[in-house]
């Protein structure tokens, strides 16, 4: 069957024709417009569709690009089975092992074995029988951070100390029973210096932002009232970042290098986001054309 379509944008249902209009919602469209201009520019034809489409062909499109499938970890199992399927048609930008292994934070695992530092991190299997006083014992840490390993949009994560410890076993009880979560320590300069995002697209920085925790929170997303700014980064947080990328396998086209300077005065990855990550293109509306070119390359 030939090919009609270069690029289908890939995006969550809420997203494709809302019916109300938020600001967080405003800059999802906006987002993806900007996207999509590039590509047209570039002579690129687009689409831009919910991932679980039911009557979409995925075979009459090259190229398949995530950027706001933003419900697929609360419906993981129906994602991979759609990823499995999906990908025997299309291809996806970025591939469908990067995805795959970007999934499961345990990747962070096999950052470190690349020499790349992250937080120290406890991962903990589903169906555990261990307690969370348990797992701070063993680990001897105070503060911490509890999140799955699937997960995105701060879901299900809490901040663990030996005040609200006890009354959070119950819950992570009955959490751990369905899937696997992993425990770090809580990082302070996150509340007291943010959390730096640094996009890498075809292999070389683009641009960053700072976020920011509101008062009192410690999430840094805008879900929970966290705030972005510009930022321009130092040489060594470029390096750092560039990296991560250089870590895997195969290079990702776009990549979004989630940083972070630990309780030691190191930098330290928080998450390196291979899937949908948010990549503020309202902020740097020029860096969408950078993707856009990386994308026509793939033709070459």
């Amino acid at each position: 069957m030939t090919k009609k379509i270069d690029v289908v944008l890939l995006t969550d249902a809420r997203y494709v024709r809302p019916k109300e209009t938020t600001p967080y919602i405003t800059n999802v469209l906006l987002e993806d417009r900007l996207v999509q201009q590039a590509l047209y520019e570039e002579g690129l034809t687009t689409l831009r569709l919910a991932w679980d489409d039911p009557v979409f062909d995925w075979s009459t499109t090259h190229y398949a690009l995530f950027r706001s499938t933003w419900d697929y970890f609360d419906r993981f199992g129906e994602f991979s089975n759609w990823l499995a399927k999906t990908g025997r048609k299309t291809c996806f930008i970025n591939a469908e092992n990067l995805i795959k292994w970007n999934i499961d934070k345990q990747y962070l695992q096999d950052l470190e074995q690349h020499g790349v530092h992250c937080a120290p991190t406890l991962f903990i299997e589903a169906g555990t029988a261990k307690t969370l006083a348990q797992l701070h014992k063993e680990t001897q840490w105070e503060t911490t951070i509890l999140k799955p390993v699937v997960s995105g949009a701060a879901r299900h994560t809490y901040k663990l100390t030996p005040k609200n410890l006890q009354s959070h076993e119950a819950l992570f009880k009955k959490l751990i029973a369905n899937e696997s979560f992993m425990l770090q320590p809580f990082q302070h300069s996150i509340i007291e210096k943010g959390e730096l995002s640094l996009i890498i697209i075809d292999g070389a920085y683009s641009h960053a932002v700072l976020k920011k925790a509101k008062k009192g929170d410690f999430r840094v997303q805008d879900d929970y009232g966290g705030s972005v700014h510009q930022y321009h980064p130092t040489s060594s947080e470029i390096a750092f970042a560039i990296k991560a990328v250089n870590a895997c396998r195969p290079k990702p086209l776009y990549a979004r290098v989630d940083m972070f300077t630990d309780n030691h005065g190191q930098l330290a990855i928080a998450e390196l986001e291979l899937i949908e990550p948010e990549l503020w293109f309202r902020m740097q509306p020029n860096a969408a054309r950078k993707l856009a070119i990386a994308i026509k390359k793939l033709y070459r």
